[in-house]
């Protein structure tokens, strides 16, 4: 038992994170103000002072109950000021005491305590408990690289059983409460028993990390401490049953793939991976290859899809909403969408929407989308070049990802999108591989069901997608990928379009954009109209976007300038606005020309006029082509001006004015390139002309190959030449009679201001185009 006494009171030192046991010697660091005048107080009495543990390190300025009440009475044997203000102090503790009260001196605290001596004697059972504890603390030595042998020498001397417990607390790594626990312990024989159950715990840890350190060591190469620490914390957490880490890491990619409901054999594919994952250590290279294709294989849409709408009178509402004319696309679109109703699936035909720039294919593409309640991704193919900008790369590539079509169907998070392929004419090849080629097997509906992405190496079903191209020129698209589609041609808008369009969607766009308001800003009929003749000159309406855009802005800064109220632009002031106008609108040519004749071109911004002029010089019969004609439109005017030679006496020409005479023959903006045969009845009627010297009548416009014999062959794009013809003003039209099946196309607001004149061979040309004909 212990030997209880009372005490004076004594200068009150509380420590934050630290304990001191009775016979142990400590220096301790005391910065605190309160702290150092106890210490000065012990000094200046009997050099004794009482040491208490705080429950919390961060309290400042601790009161009574922040002290846990059992502490030791220590003696200063030595004090020592340090530069930084602080006192280091070496403190020999002599007993255990506890505090009954506390006094606050204000600069410090003292505390009555009650004084706790244990016996120097050892009975019979306290000196087994002794031999038990001395034992387990011999095996903890030699276990523990932290104590040395002459410690243990140190602690095997020591007779007194309150001392011997003490000094072997004092080497035991406890925390805070354990110490404390110790130092509450009264009773010495209560103290050693648990000493042991500590010092037996404490060599089941210390076995344990042997037989962690050892599997560590089996597994580990001796140059990587990374490796080593990574490996430790893997034994660590299958010894503690921890998942977390990579072990929750590859439960929670379980539970995604679960979720995915891929197909079984993709699913089988995941697990398998997800096995090897788990086994690869982090460290390794491959084991970011392995969860980026992990990533990869849960984010795809694997069965998850939008619930269409398949109510045409809503399609058909929203395809009117949207867009102004193009009644023929809009009706085969109609139909499309009705076959796929009828037939309850959306396997069929590929869309290819073909048209000059702004016309509107890719907002057509959008629509069909909101018709059908499905989700829209757009991809743009333009300048693409890389078969794997399509297929994907192999994984063994640094960097590799899934191809475009793979990357959309991720963003679409559907399996059945409106999938939007931009630009499918400006895809090009070369070493790296054909990207139209890859394309094959995403538009066939017969082969994308199994669609196989280099990257994923499994197959993928595309068939529930409705692909739509766009084009502007039909002609770079390779063959076979044309095969797949079906083409539905946009040749452009008319002026009433054009009108409509500006009115309903454009001007509200840009007043919106531009801050305006109706009450701000009102441009009136007469000032659109003027604005598409004079203005822009094209299928589309981009270019009228942007002057339309131009003028928000032109009233945008008078109304905030000038502090105007309200802009108006008529007819009037548009030139005012906008600067003389850039376009001539109504007829191709002032008054009738010799020698010069209009033409009807297509090109990749929609239909167009061409003049073709032939001047004569004498000479020697040579002829000159100028202009950047290619070799086929050269061919036309080699072939135009043999008939003509050939018709030489119909036509009231000496045989020998070919051999004094040279012909020269020239398109006008030779910077751009142009080519095909149409141009074939447009040279001959310059020719004749320039010979006869008979005008050509200037409202009159010709499309045409022409043969050696006069026969006049059909041509293609009728529906946008005729479009470029009514936009130059032209009132007459020449075109071959295989191409009447053709005129339905062409809108009924064009037709109505157009004359057809349908013609067989090139005689029938030239008596309508020239001036008084030729008989």
């Amino acid at each position: 038992m212990a030997e209880v006494t009372r005490t004076k009171d004594l200068p009150l030192l509380p420590l934050r994170g630290l304990l001191v046991y009775p016979t142990i010697l400590l220096h301790i660091d005391v910065g605190r103000v309160r702290s150092i005048e106890a210490l000065e107080k012990a000094m200046a009495d009997d050099h004794l002072i009482f040491l208490a543990t705080q429950k919390a390190m961060d309290i400042e300025t601790p009161e009574e109950e922040d002290l846990y009440k059992t502490g030791t009475v220590a003696y200063v044997k030595q004090m020592l000021k340090l530069p930084n203000g602080t006192l280091r102090v070496l403190v020999e503790g002599l007993h255990r005491a506890k505090i009954e009260t506390i006094t606050d001196h204000k600069k410090f605290m003292t505390a009555n305590i009650e004084n706790f001596l244990d016996s120097k004697e050892a009975d019979l059972e306290t000196q087994a408990l002794m031999r038990t504890l001395l034992s387990y603390f011999e095996k903890y030595t030699k276990a523990s690289s932290k104590i040395s042998h002459e410690s243990f020498a140190t602690v095997a001397d020591i007779e007194e059983p309150g001392r011997f417990a003490d000094t072997v607390a004092s080497y035991l790594p406890l925390k805070m409460h354990g110490k404390q626990e110790i130092l509450d312990t009264i009773d010495v024989k209560e103290r050693l028993s648990i000493l042991i159950n500590r010092l037996h715990d404490e060599q089941e840890v210390l076995n344990l990390e042997h037989k962690i350190n050892s599997k560590v060591k089996r597994a580990m190469e001796k140059t990587q401490k990374e490796f080593y620490l990574r490996e430790q914390m893997k034994a660590i957490q299958e010894e503690l049953g921890d998942r977390e880490g990579k072990q929750a890491e590859v439960a929670e990619l379980r539970t995604k793939i679960d979720a995915a409901k891929m197909p079984e054999e993709i699913k089988l594919v995941a697990l398998k991976e997800l096995s090897r994952y788990d086994k690869i250590p982090v460290a390794s290279a491959e084991s970011g290859v392995i969860r980026n294709y992990l990533d990869w294989l849960v984010a795809l849409p694997w069965s998850k899809a939008t619930k269409d709408r398949r109510d045409i009178h809503v399609a058909e509402k929203i395809l009117n909403r949207d867009h102004e004319g193009l009644e023929d696309v809009k009706e085969r679109i109609l139909e499309y969408l009705s076959v796929q109703q009828l037939t309850n699936s959306l396997r069929g035909p590929i869309l290819c929407l073909a048209g000059p720039p702004g016309v509107g294919k890719t907002s057509l593409a959008k629509s069909i989308a909101e018709s059908l309640n499905r989700k829209f991704v757009r991809i743009s193919l333009g300048g693409v070049r890389d078969e794997s900008e399509i297929r994907g790369h192999r994984r063994t590539y640094v960097g590799a990802m899934p191809g475009r079509i793979i990357q959309g169907m991720k963003k679409a998070e559907t399996i059945n999108p409106v999938f939007l392929l931009d630009e499918i004419d400006k895809m090009s090849n070369d070493f790296r591989g054909d990207p139209s080629a890859a394309l094959l097997e995403v538009l066939d509906p017969n082969q994308n069901n199994t669609f196989s992405d280099h990257y994923l190496e499994e197959p993928y079903d595309l068939s529930n997608v409705m692909f739509i191209a766009t084009a502007n020129d039909l002609s770079t698209i390779p063959g076979p990928l044309r095969d797949r589609m079906e083409i539905i041609s946009i040749a452009g808008y008319t002026e009433f379009e054009k009108e409509q369009i500006a009115i309903n969607h454009l001007i509200p766009k840009q007043m919106k954009e531009n801050g305006l308001s109706k009450s701000q800003l009102q441009i009136r009929d007469d000032a659109i109209l003027d604005l598409i003749r004079y203005y822009t000159r094209e299928a589309g309406v981009r270019s009228l976007e942007r002057e339309i855009a131009s003028l928000c802005r032109k009233a945008a800064k008078q109304i905030v300038s000038t502090e105007k109220k309200r802009v108006v632009i008529t007819a009037k002031n548009l030139e005012d606005m906008l600067g003389k106008h850039r376009f001539h609108h109504g007829q191709a040519e002032q008054e009738n020309q010799v020698g010069v004749a209009t033409g009807l071109a297509y090109t990749v911004v929609g239909g167009d006029t061409l003049q073709i002029e032939v001047s004569l010089t004498p000479g020697k019969g040579k002829i000159q082509l100028t202009g950047k004609l290619g070799d086929v439109m050269k061919e036309s005017a080699q072939t135009a001006l043999s008939y003509v030679r050939s018709k030489a006496d119909q036509l009231g020409i000496d045989q020998d004015f070919f051999d004094t005479h040279d012909l020269h023959i020239h398109v006008p903006e030779g910077a751009v390139p142009k080519d095909g045969p149409s141009a074939g009845v447009t040279m001959v009627t310059a020719i004749t002309s320039a010979i006869t010297k008979k005008p050509i009548r200037k409202e009159v416009g010709m499309t045409g190959e022409v043969t050696l014999r006069g026969r006049v062959l059909p041509i293609g794009g009728l529906k946008e030449k005729s479009l470029g013809a009514h936009r130059a003003g032209l009132t007459t039209i020449i075109l071959p009679k295989d191409n009447e099946r053709d005129i339905d196309d062409i809108p009924e607001s064009v037709r109505k201001g157009l004359t057809f004149k349908l013609v067989s061979n090139a005689d029938e040309v030239l008596n309508i185009a020239l001036d008084g004909g030729i008989s």
